[in-house]
C-alpha cells in the first residue's frame, strides 16, 4: 500500500531536474532569515515554489513544509496538517493536540496556535515552517491564528508563506518593525539572461537572441509560459516562427500552450493526463485504477502508471514529486486546472463507452482510496461524483463516522447541499446532520433535524438499522438536555438510546454512558454516576474516542472531589490538561475551575486565583454562560477570602443577571451563598436571614443562627442534614455539617461533645489536606481546635491548622461570621487571635503567670494583652471581661 496522502502534504520537494539558479534572490532570502516572515507572492506560474525549494535545498536547518489546498479551510483539517508538518522537525510537538482534533469540534485554531507557540519555544534548535499556496485559505480563524503566531513567534522559528495574493495578515506592522522580507512578481520575472539560460540549458533549445527577447517579452518573464512554450516548440521544425504565432494575456497563452503541449504527446499520454487531472495527488497504483481499468491498455514503453509519472517528471511536464521516494506527485495547479477544463469539454470524444463521464472517474478514485484506508479522500470523490449512496456509506464509516474523526466542515457542506428529498431517502443522513450541528455548536437547528428524520421514518419497517437510528436520535437529545441540566430528560433519552443503539455502535453508546453519568451526578447519585463515568472512560480509551475520554475523566474528577479525595481529583484534572495539551478548550476550562477549587481548599490562594481566572477566560471565549457564572462566583468568594471586597457586589449582581437571563436557575443557590458571605462580613444579618429562608439554604441558615448566638436553632437545622448526608454518603456535605455542628456545640457550651465531633471531621478531612473548610469558620474553630489539641488529638494535623490560623491572622483574615457581625456592631476593635487565645485561658481560670508559661510569653507581654482585651471589651476586670465575652458569643 502506498504511503498515506496525509504525509504527501508535508514533504519538501527538492529540485531533481536542472534549474536556473537565482543567486541574487537566494542571497536576498538568506538575509531575511533574521526576520519573522518571508513572503513570496506572485501570480501562478512564476516559480514561487521552485525558488523556495531551491533555497531550502541548501539550508541546514530543519524545515516543515505544508502544501495547502481548498479543503484546508476547514480549521480542524488545517490544524492536523499544521501540527503534523511541525512533527517532521520535532517528533512529539503537539501530540496531545493532534489526538484531540480527531474527536472534538469545539477547538479554535487560534487557541491551538497559542498552545503550540509554547511548545515551539522549548525546541532547542531553529526551524523553518513553509506554508505553500496560502492563497487558497479563506478562513478568518486561520488568518487570525497565523497572525498570533507571527506576533508571538519564538526567536528560533522562521515562517515562509508562498501565495498568489497578499494574505490577510498584519503585513504593514511587520514592515514597520523590519520583521518582513518580500519577494514579489518583479523579483521573480526571468530576465533575458535567465530566460536564455533556462531555454538553452534546461529545455535544450537553440534559439536566436531575437526569439528569446520576443518570448521573454510575450511571457513577461513568466516561467510557466516559458516552460510551456519550450515544450510546445519541441514539435516544431522552426521554433522562431512558432514564437511569433501567439500573443495575448497569460490566460490566453496558457490555454494555447497547454493545447500545444498536449498535441506533442501520444494519444495514450494525453488520455492519462486528462483522466488523472481529477486527482489532487497521484501515485502509480491510483493512476492505474483510474486509467488502466480494462478500457485503456498501456502501450510500450509504459507498463504502469508509476512509469508514466516518472516519464512526466523527466519531461518537465508540470508534475511535482511530493516525497523522496517519488511515490506521490501532483500536477502544477495551473496545468491541472487547464487539463480538467479540457476533460469536461471533450468528455464525449476523448473517453470511450466504458467510461460514463467524469463521475465514473471519481467513483474509480473513491473505490481505490477506500480500499487503501483513505476514507476522507474516498468520501470527497464520491461527493464530486454525486453518488449519494456511496458518500453516505463512507460518511458513516467503519465503527467511527468521519465527523467523529474531525472532518466536520466538508461533511456539513455536503449535507447542506442535499435536498429534503435526498435526505428523506436516507434518514441516517438527517441523524448525522443533527450530530454534526451539535458538534459545531449550532444547537438551535438540531431539534428540527431530529424531527425531520422521525417524520421520514414514519411507516418504515423497524429493524436493526432503524433501531440504531432511534437510539442515536435519543443520544443527541440527551446531550442537548445536558446543556440545560434537565435531569429527567437526560436520563429518559439516555436510557432510550442505550435500549435501541446497536451493541457495535460504540462511539454513540460511549457518549450516552457519559450523559447518564452526568444526570446521576446532578441527582446526587454519585455512586451510580461514578460507575457510568468509569465505563465510558474505559470504552472511550479502547476505541480512541478522545473527547469522551476527557469528559468522563472530568466527571470522575468531580466525583473524587465530592468524596473528599482531593489529591486524586487534582491528579485527574491535571491529566485532563495534559490530554488537551494546554489548549484553551471548554474542557480545559472545567479542569482549571476544578483545580481552582482544590487550591482554594489547600489555602494556596494565588494558585486558586490563577486557575480560576484561566477557567473564566476560556468560558467567555466559548460563550459558555453557565461556566462563566460558576467561575465568577468562585472568584468573588476567593476575593472575599483575600479581603478584596471591591467589585464583589457588582460581580455577583452580574452573575445573578446572567443566570436568570439564560434560565440557569440551578446556579442561583451558589450565587446566593456568596452574597450571604458578603452580607455577613458587612454585619447585615437581617438580609442574610431573608436570603437563607427564601432560597432554602439550610447550611447557610445554620451559619446565620450561629452568628446570632442561637446555637440551639443552628443545631436543630443541622441534625436532619446530617442524617441525610450520612444516608446518601455525601462525604463533602457530611464534612461541612460536622464542622458546623462541632462549632455550634462548642459555642453552646458542650465542649466535650464538640471536640469528639471535631475529631470525627478531622479524621475525614486529613487525607484530603483540607484547610480552608476549617479556617473559613473563624475564631470559634480556632478555639475549638486549640481545645482539641490540649487533649492530644491528631497533633500534626491540628498543629498545621492552628499554624494556618496564625498566618491568616497576620493577613488580617481570620474572622468568623459571629465575630464579624458582633464585632462590627458592639466592639470598638475585634480581638486578635492571640487575644482570643488568652481570653480563653482566662476563662479556664489560669493566672497571668500560668498563661505566660503555657504560651511561652513574657509576663509583661501577657499583661499587655490583658489591657488590650479589657479595652476592647470595655471591661475593668477579668470577671467583667468574661461576662462581656460570653454575651458577645466569644466564649
Amino acid at each position: 500500500m502506498p504511503m498515506p496522502i496525509l504525509s504527501t502534504k508535508l514533504y519538501i520537494p527538492t529540485p531533481r531536474s536542472k534549474v536556473v539558479l537565482r543567486p541574487s534572490l537566494i542571497e536576498h532570502l538568506n538575509d531575511g532569515m533574521q526576520r519573522k516572515l518571508t513572503l513570496v507572492t506572485a501570480p501562478a506560474g512564476y516559480g514561487k515554489t521552485s525558488l523556495v525549494r531551491e533555497w531550502l535545498a541548501e539550508c541546514l536547518q530543519p524545515v516543515a513544509w505544508l502544501s495547502l489546498d481548498k479543503a484546508d479551510n476547514d480549521p480542524v483539517r488545517f490544524l492536523k496538517y499544521f501540527i503534523t508538518a511541525l512533527q517532521t522537525t520535532e517528533e512529539n510537538i503537539g501530540a496531545g493536540m493532534l489526538a484531540l482534533l480527531q474527536s472534538s469540534q469545539s477547538l479554535r485554531v487560534e487557541s491551538i496556535i497559542t498552545a503550540l507557540i509554547n511548545e515551539i519555544t522549548a525546541i532547542p534548535h531553529h526551524i523553518i515552517l513553509v506554508l505553500d499556496d496560502y492563497h487558497v485559505i479563506d478562513s478568518r480563524p486561520i488568518d487570525n491564528a497565523i497572525s498570533i503566531l507571527l506576533e508571538h513567534m519564538p526567536p528560533k522559528m522562521h515562517l515562509v508563506i508562498i501565495t498568489r495574493e497578499d494574505p490577510q495578515l498584519p503585513l504593514a506592522r511587520l514592515r514597520v518593525r523590519d520583521q518582513l522580507i518580500e519577494v514579489r512578481t518583479p523579483d521573480l520575472r526571468f530576465t533575458f539572461n535567465e530566460a536564455a539560460e533556462f531555454l538553452g540549458e534546461v529545455m535544450g533549445l537553440n534559439l536566436s537572441s531575437e526569439s528569446i527577447t520576443l518570448l521573454e517579452s510575450r511571457t513577461e518573464g513568466w516561467i510557466a509560459g516559458l516552460q510551456l512554450a519550450a515544450l510546445s516548440m519541441k514539435g516544431h521544425k522552426d521554433p522562431d516562427s512558432f514564437i511569433k504565432s501567439f500573443t495575448g494575456s497569460q490566460h490566453y497563452v496558457l490555454d494555447y500552450l497547454v493545447d500545444e503541449v498536449l498535441q506533442q504527446q501520444s494519444e495514450y499520454i494525453q488520455t492519462f493526463l486528462l483522466r488523472t487531472s481529477i486527482l489532487d495527488r497521484l501515485c502509480g497504483p491510483l493512476c492505474d485504477a483510474i486509467l488502466l481499468n480494462g478500457d485503456v491498455k498501456p502501450i510500450p514503453p509504459f507498463c504502469s502508471g508509476q512509469q508514466i509519472l516518472e516519464y512526466l517528471e523527466r519531461s518537465n511536464l508540470f508534475i511535482i514529486p511530493l516525497d523522496e521516494d517519488r511515490c506521490w506527485y501532483r500536477y502544477h495547479h495551473l496545468f491541472a486546472e487547464s487539463l480538467r477544463n479540457r476533460l469536461n469539454q471533450s468528455i464525449s470524444s476523448d473517453l470511450n463507452d466504458n467510461v460514463r463521464g467524469v463521475a465514473d472517474l471519481h467513483i474509480r478514485a473513491s473505490v481505490w482510496h477506500e480500499d487503501h484506508g483513505l476514507e476522507m479522500e474516498a468520501f470527497h470523490h464520491a461527493v464530486v461524483a454525486k453518488d449519494i449512496g456511496r458518500a453516505a456509506r463512507l460518511l458513516e464509516g467503519k465503527g467511527m463516522p468521519l465527523h467523529f474523526r474531525g472532518e466536520v466542515v466538508p461533511v456539513v457542506k455536503w449535507l447542506d447541499s442535499l435536498s429534503y428529498e435526498e435526505l428523506n431517502a436516507r434518514p441516517s443522513l438527517w441523524v448525522i446532520y443533527a450530530s454534526v450541528l451539535l458538534m459545531v455548536g449550532k444547537v438551535t437547528y438540531v431539534e428540527e433535524k431530529l424531527q425531520a428524520v422521525e417524520k421520514a421514518m414514519k411507516g418504515v419497517k423497524q429493524d436493526v438499522t432503524t433501531n440504531d437510528l432511534i437510539g442515536h436520535i435519543a443520544s443527541i437529545r440527551a446531550t442537548l438536555a445536558v446543556s440545560n441540566n434537565q435531569v429527567e430528560a437526560i436520563i429518559a433519552e439516555s436510557r432510550r438510546a442505550l435500549e435501541y443503539l446497536h451493541p457495535d455502535n460504540l462511539p454513540v453508546r460511549t457518549a450516552t454512558l457519559w450523559t447518564m453519568g452526568y444526570a446521576y451526578q446532578l441527582q446526587g447519585e454519585r455512586e451510580k454516576a461514578g460507575k457510568f463515568y468509569s465505563e465510558a472512560l474505559s470504552t472511550s480509551q479502547k476505541i480512541g474516542h478522545v473527547m469522551i475520554t476527557i469528559m468522563a475523566s472530568l466527571g470522575l474528577g468531580n466525583i473524587q472531589e465530592m468524596e473528599n479525595r482531593l489529591y486524586s481529583a487534582a491528579e485527574t484534572y491535571r491529566g485532563v490538561l495534559n490530554m488537551t495539551g494546554d489548549l484553551p478548550l471548554l474542557v480545559a476550562c472545567e479542569a482549571h475551575l476544578g483545580l481552582a477549587r482544590l487550591y482554594y481548599e489547600w489555602n494556596d490562594l494565588d494558585a486558586a486565583m490563577l486557575h480560576g481566572q484561566q477557567g473564566v477566560h476560556l468560558a467567555k471565549r466559548f460563550e459558555q454562560v453557565d461556566r462563566v457564572v460558576s467561575g465568577e462566583v468562585f472568584l468573588a468568594k476567593l476575593k472575599l477570602t483575600r479581603g478584596e471586597t471591591s467589585g464583589v457586589t457588582a460581580s455577583l449582581a452580574q452573575a445573578d443577571y446572567l443566570a436568570r437571563q439564560y434560565s440557569l436557575e440551578f446556579l442561583i443557590p451558589k450565587i446566593t451563598a456568596v452574597q450571604m458571605l458578603l452580607l455577613l462580613r458587612e454585619g447585615n444579618l437581617t438580609a442574610v436571614a431573608y436570603l437563607a429562608q427564601k432560597h432554602e439554604l439550610p447550611i447557610s441558615a445554620s451559619q446565620v443562627y450561629l452568628a446570632l448566638g442561637d446555637t440551639s436553632a443552628a443545631l436543630a437545622v443541622l441534625e436532619p442534614l446530617l442524617s441525610q448526608a450520612e444516608a446518601k454518603r455525601w462525604e463533602d456535605e457530611l464534612l461541612k455539617i460536622l464542622i458546623l455542628q462541632a462549632v455550634s456545640l462548642y459555642v453552646h457550651g458542650e465542649k466535650g461533645k464538640a471536640v469528639q465531633i471535631l475529631v470525627d471531621a478531622l479524621t475525614k478531612a486529613e487525607s484530603g489536606g483540607f484547610i480552608r473548610i476549617f479556617v473559613d469558620v473563624g475564631m470559634s474553630m480556632y478555639r475549638l481546635l486549640y481545645e482539641a489539641a490540649t487533649y492530644g488529638y491528631m497533633p500534626d494535623y491540628i498543629g498545621k491548622l492552628l499554624a494556618e490560623f496564625k498566618v491568616e491572622e497576620l493577613k488580617g483574615g481570620v474572622k468568623s461570621a459571629q465575630c464579624l457581625v458582633q464585632s462590627a456592631n458592639l466592639l470598638i476593635e475585634p480581638l486578635s487571635a492571640r487575644e482570643l487565645e488568652i481570653l480563653h485561658l482566662i476563662d479556664q481560670g489560669l493566672s497571668n503567670r500560668e498563661i505566660s508559661e503555657r504560651l511561652f510569653l513574657a509576663l509583661s507581654t501577657v499583661k499587655g494583652h490583658n489591657r488590650n482585651i479589657f479595652g476592647k471589651l470595655q471591661a475593668k476586670s477579668r470577671t467583667e471581661a468574661i461576662v462581656c465575652a460570653r454575651k458577645l458569643g466569644l466564649l
